[in-house]
């Protein structure tokens, strides 16, 4: 199994294409959409999903193109089914951005084991960035993809709407530092960590 990060969008949002060269799940698409088709391609891979971890503008710009182009599905937690088509929830019109509006999602992503053809990985709800934030998690390759939730010595931020502070501390302490130290995380922006050392070096929550 490889990952592949790709800074895509307005915010240099890590795009994530999780791939076996069989199948391809493509995480957060934030924009650039070309780029993230481009490599598909040099891969000989086609995606079989679009999963976006949650539902902010800069996660969501190149959803329509792919989708579109691959006629791939769309997952997206249930609390924040709305929030493609609408500016203020997505945050695009809080920001100097045109406003960003996608098409709703085709599937509500639930806590859980779930399996897309040949790829396994575990749907973690972790609220706190956002009421519909989850984590994707791939046991059998020990490695986690957080979207804004837990960065490299780092948080989310929780001043936009339907963030949470408390939440946010719960999804951390409770699901992510419950997993092996060893597991690497790539985060929504910046350079992967490992659980392991976000547990001793974060400076929101150190263990």
């Amino acid at each position: 199994m490889k990952i592949k990060g790709i800074p895509a969008g307005p915010l240099g949002t890590n795009c994530y294409i999780v791939h076996n060269h069989v199948d391809a799940l493509v995480i957060d698409p934030g924009g650039d959409s070309e780029e993230i088709m481009n490599y598909l391609a040099k891969e000989n891979v086609i995606p079989s999903a679009l999963l976006l971890t949650h539902a902010h503008f800069d996660h969501i710009g190149g959803v329509d193109a792919l989708r579109s182009y691959y006629d791939r599905s769309v997952y997206l937690h249930e609390n924040e089914a709305s929030w493609l088509e609408n500016p203020t929830y997505n945050g695009s019109s809080l920001f100097p951005v045109s406003p960003i509006i996608v098409k709703p999602a085709d599937y509500s992503l639930h806590q859980g084991n779930m399996q897309i053809n040949t790829i396994r990985f575990e749907v973690i709800h972790t609220p706190g960035h956002s009421p519909g934030s989850v984590t994707f998690v791939f046991h059998d390759q020990e490695f986690v993809v957080s979207g804004d939730v837990l960065f490299n010595q780092g948080i989310g931020r929780t001043d936009l709407p339907g963030g949470d502070m408390n939440e946010l501390e719960r999804s951390i302490r409770d699901s992510l530092y419950q997993l092996p130290d060893s597991y690497i995380v790539y985060p929504g922006h910046g350079p992967a960590t490992t659980i392991g050392d976000e547990k001793q070096r974060n400076p929101f929550f150190p263990v």
